[in-house]
């Protein structure tokens, strides 16, 4: 299986997922400025993995800077992380996390802490491995057997440390024998679907077909799909569901045909501090990504744009929540905190 990311002697060590699947491309991060950039111009992305490269990106901000001053530098990686992409929760989950350490650890040598916040961001990579491994157990008997999954965009192994969310489910219904088939929505624009999922489980000898975004419908209606899984940036304490841009129309049609929509995700995912999804920020991302594949325009010169990341689906197309520690339904405001505190 893929390796997403890895801490090395060199730097943060990472797959360039901007030119998958035409190139395999190693990018190294040789100090935190690096790793906000790859998070913004999605080198790496997906909210777990985008959580991990996170943590790896304050320990090694602090690796270099001065004792005097190493405080006021935490405070300055933090908050250049932060500012990388909004609305995956996993990001600030992360970065807290090693801020809490870091300053738990004042008046520690400063090789200590250092040493220290390696170790907790290896923890935070290892950590989120288990957890796709358990939500993948969580989820693979409610995929029904002999049967097509559609998913949306990525949220497998290059979404996370490895395993994946969405894909961690298909990946452990077909460790359990299950035989069933994937529909990938190609997920424009920046085709996730298309790029990412299909080359990964074509990785793993998943039977794999690519459909464009306007064809779930249609696929929805024939009676082939036994069920919809797909990942989360952010899940409010109702439900309420922030994914990538189109999961929204997917969830809709999957409730107006019968077919169950699962959402898979960890619980540093859940934002509990939000009472619904209308608080989620939502990412705006580059007019080219619309207007132009892969450098050629395919629109017209000067035309406007709008391009969301992402959006919100309302809980009440939501089947399930599956999270390693079990899986959430309706009533989510008492089901989610509920998980979310074992």
């Amino acid at each position: 299986m893929v390796e997403t990311i890895q801490w090395t002697a060199d730097g943060v060590v990472m797959i360039d997922q901007t030119v998958l699947p035409r190139e395999t491309k190693f990018v190294t991060c040789r100090d935190y400025k690096e790793v906000a950039v790859a998070i913004k111009d999605m080198i790496i992305r997906g909210a777990p993995a985008i959580g991990v490269a996170a943590a790896m990106g304050v320990a090694i901000g602090l690796q270099k800077c001065a004792p005097a001053s190493w405080r006021e530098e935490l405070e300055t990686i933090c908050e250049t992380l932060a500012r990388t992409r909004p609305t995956a929760v996993n990001l600030f989950w992360a970065i807290g996390r090693m801020k809490k350490l870091a300053l738990s650890l004042e008046g520690r040598p400063l090789d200590e802490i250092r040493a220290r916040l390696i170790e907790e961001a290896q923890r935070v990579y290892e950590e989120d491995i288990a957890i796709n491994r358990a939500i993948g157990a969580n989820g693979a008997g409610l995929v029904p057997d002999g049967k097509h999954v559609l998913t949306h965009c990525n949220a497998g192994a290059l979404a996370t440390a490895g395993y994946g969310t969405a894909l961690g489910v298909i990946r452990a219904a077909v460790e359990a024998g299950k035989k069933i088939a994937v529909l990938a929505d190609e997920t424009r624009p920046f085709l996730q679907g298309a790029r990412l999922t299909a080359w990964e489980l074509q990785q793993d000898g998943i039977e794999t077909k690519i459909i464009t975004d306007n064809m779930a419908g249609h696929f929805l209606r024939s009676g082939k799909i036994g069920c919809v899984v797909v990942g989360a940036d952010r899940i409010a304490r109702n439900g309420d569901v922030a994914n990538k841009i189109g999961t929204y129309s997917v969830a809709v049609l999957a409730k107006e045909n019968g077919v169950p929509f699962y959402v898979a995700a960890p619980i540093s995912t859940l934002d509990l501090t939000l009472t619904g999804g209308e608080q989620i920020p939502i990412e705006e991302r580059p007019a080219a990504e619309v207007t132009h594949v892969f450098g050629v325009a395919v629109a017209p010169e000067g035309i406007g744009v709008e391009n969301p990341a992402f959006d919100v689906t309302p809980n009440r197309y939501v089947t399930g929540i599956i999270t390693e520690k079990g899986v959430a339904t309706a009533p989510y405001e008492e089901s989610l905190p509920r998980l979310a505190a074992l």
